[in-house]
């Protein structure tokens, strides 16, 4: 990262408002990524429209390091071919050049493209637009979203042709890194791309939620739930609210009705284990579920309960004493119905 300092963010800034509407009409109508009036829900339209026009195998390219890999010779060249005034493009060749602060130790830049500035994402974009017009002049359909390049082709074959073929470009005349390791020739039901996966329904492509990102959210919600991260219980309630809207926005193209029913029930849990370890002591633990309705001697059996935290989280007494409808109207939020508000 290399964060510019308000001045120089400004000026940044401005040389990315007037690049922008320049570039805007070479680029490709497939790249997606830091556009205005374009997003990742466009490139994984197309993608959509891609498999179901038969297009089932992928090359899933990755460029390795990709900002901090972009040669600035190369940078400056393409730049030069639009661009005549000198001046700007001596001015951006020493933001180029300007190093970053690491670890509080200065550190020359002498290729890549420092993230954290305005400028980054417009320079990466003219930088791939050269991989995007080649990959059109052969005629291959492709996404692509910043450095995130998938290539449709209808058969493997097809697919670990053009791999061979357009790999060679991307590291000859552009100088980038591919990563032979992660780059990969792969039906698109075993790619994740922006999060989200893909599978073939009556001939058509639809998206789905890829098991990585539901496994993200869950260390998220795993960590908000957590009683060692100094959050009060108003607080961590506007947090899960802030993971169950800003989540479902971004995957609601995805057919995930099936997971989300057992992803509150789970969430749901993991209140109810940290809302019984808030009620750390005996006395407390039995006050508490006498209020919740359970009466005294039942409450006292299981104010004493040896049972680990997890199991008592899905005990009948805690489903019922902090039931769905209880959890409901206390404030925390439930990611089916926010998926209904949001889709129907």
């Amino acid at each position: 990262m290399g964060i510019p300092t308000v001045v120089d963010r400004l000026i940044q800034q401005a040389i990315m408002q007037v690049l922008t509407p320049i570039f805007e009409q070479q680029f490709s109508d497939n790249s997606y990524g830091f556009r205005p009036k374009r997003s990742a829900q466009g490139a994984l339209k197309q993608s959509q429209k891609n498999i179901t026009d038969g297009y089932k195998y992928v090359v899933d390219m990755d460029l390795e390091r990709y900002f901090d890999t972009v040669n600035h010779s190369r940078l400056i060249q393409i730049l030069s071919e639009t661009i005549k005034d000198g001046r700007v493009i001596s001015l951006i060749h020493k933001y180029l050049n300007a190093g970053v602060m690491s670890g509080g130790v200065f550190e020359r830049s002498e290729e890549g493209v420092p993230q954290g500035g305005p400028l980054s994402p417009i320079l990466g974009n003219i930088m791939l637009n050269e991989c995007d017009k080649e990959l059109e002049r052969r005629g291959h359909r492709f996404v692509r979203y910043a450095d995130d390049l998938m290539i449709f082709c209808k058969s493997r074959r097809a697919a670990e042709r053009t791999l061979k073929n357009i790999a060679p470009f991307i590291e000859g005349k552009l100088f980038l890194r591919t990563n032979r390791e992660k780059t990969k020739v792969v039906n698109v039901t075993k790619v994740k791309f922006l999060g989200y996966g893909f599978y073939i329904y009556r001939g058509q492509g639809r998206l789905r939620v890829h098991p990585q990102s539901i496994q993200k959210l869950k260390d998220k919600i795993r960590q908000i739930t957590g009683r060692s991260n100094g959050m009060g219980i108003q607080r961590r309630k506007e947090r899960l609210q802030q993971i169950v809207r800003g989540w479902v926005n971004y995957f609601k193209l995805a057919d995930m009705k099936n997971i989300l029913k057992p992803l509150d029930e789970w969430m749901r849990s993991r209140i109810r284990m940290l809302t019984w370890k808030r009620w750390k002591k005996i006395k407390t633990r039995f006050t508490n579920l006498k209020k919740l309705g359970l009466e005294e001697e039942r409450a006292w059996m299981w104010a004493n309960t040896r049972k680990g935290y997890w199991r008592t989280a899905h005990s009948p007494i805690l489903l019922r004493t902090l039931s769905n409808d209880r959890l409901k109207r206390a404030g925390y939020p439930n990611f089916y119905d926010y998926y209904l508000q949001v889709t129907v």
